[in-house]
């Protein structure tokens, strides 16, 4: 099967934020023009889905981790997002977003992705936090 379109950015979440902050986030970035790989549109029915998650790393330019108190306990359990996070830390531009949670908790779980720069809900509306990733594509 042939890889995917290219993407700007890889949205990593938490499976059960896919139908609340997750798709608000991916739905933000769209209506700025940004092209986002998100499991929930990019992985059809009946396709392995860690085959089209690699796909969907090796297509994307910018990683995004939305960390949520959700994904924190996905990441403690080394499933998928914890697959996610492990290749995207190997990329020079990701971008944490903390929604719903501190960096202080994110360190705890996940020292390297807490030592990047990155947003935070609790700072900016995510309607703003979506404009700076949109612009940070663009530069």
């Amino acid at each position: 099967m042939p890889l995917p379109d290219p993407r700007d950015v890889f949205l990593c979440h938490a499976w059960d934020d896919r139908q609340g902050a997750a798709k608000e986030l991916h739905d933000l970035l769209v209506s700025r023009g940004v092209s986002v790989w998100f499991s929930e549109r990019d992985v059809a029915l009946g396709t392995p889905l860690l085959r089209e998650i690699d796909k969907g790393l090796a297509k994307s330019r910018v990683g995004i981790v939305l960390v949520t108190p959700a994904l924190l306990r996905r990441l403690q359990g080394e499933g998928i997002a914890d697959k996610e996070l492990s290749a995207l830390l190997a990329r020079d531009l990701l971008v944490p977003i903390v929604h719903g949670t501190t960096y202080e908790a994110l360190r705890e779980v996940s020292p390297l992705l807490g030592s990047r720069s990155g947003l935070s809900t609790a700072e900016e509306q995510m309607a703003n936090v979506a404009a700076k990733i949109a612009e940070l594509i663009t530069v």
